[in-house]
């Protein structure tokens, strides 16, 4: 009996497709050019709310005997408990990255000179970070034998979803170097305000 987790997830991953939506406004301006100060909101708003939800999974990641479910070995005891914990972790991050591609892709593209070329960039790592964090799940088709091997796994699924939150704040900034129209955007867009104080940048 596995309990109420494949439930809790669900929901997870319900509640991010939510926020997603109420970030973008809900529309869909794919293949569209919009104004920058619409497209950077659209955009950080999408970031955060990944974000966010890739923080609880880190957090999770550190600490899987909290995780455990009453009555049931913790996970942190058992190599098949840990490798099943962070091929599930990986699962919600993959799910929170898809809805990532999708935010980013709604957002359209800015009416800025290289507008086009900044909202590839932005969709690129999105697509690189879903593709980085698919191969790591992959990865853990196989359970680890020992506990030595389980922790290896944890921290490797840990490293790969700290490498592509690094990637998305290094992305920004780049394509704000990229068009620098696109400054006053960012600057401007309350979603970017809070990125920025959650990152610290």
């Amino acid at each position: 009996m596995r309990g109420p987790l494949p439930w809790i997830l669900a929901g997870v991953g319900i509640l991010a497709v939510i926020l997603v939506g109420a970030a973008i406004g809900g529309r869909d301006d794919s293949g569209e050019t919009v104004p920058a100060g619409d497209w950077a909101q659209n955009v950080c708003g999408a970031v955060g709310v990944w974000r966010g939800d890739m923080e609880v999974i880190v957090d999770d990641l550190r600490d899987p005997s909290a995780q455990s479910v009453s009555g049931e070995e913790p996970q942190s005891e058992t190599p098949q408990g840990r490798t099943g914990f962070a091929r599930e972790s990986l699962e919600r991050a993959v799910e929170a990255t898809d809805t990532l591609v999708e935010g980013i892709e709604n957002a359209g593209a800015p009416d800025t000179p290289q507008g086009e070329e900044v909202a590839d960039r932005v969709s690129e790592w999105a697509n690189d970070a879903q593709d980085e964090l698919e191969e790591t799940q992959d990865g853990l088709d196989e359970e680890a034998d020992t506990l030595e091997e389980a922790i290896e796994q944890l921290t490797d699924a840990s490293r790969t979803i700290a490498a592509v939150l690094v990637g998305g704040t290094q992305t920004i900034a780049e394509v704000t170097q990229l068009d620098p129209e696109l400054v006053g955007a960012f600057r401007g867009a309350s979603t970017c305000e809070e990125l920025r104080e959650e990152t610290g940048s």
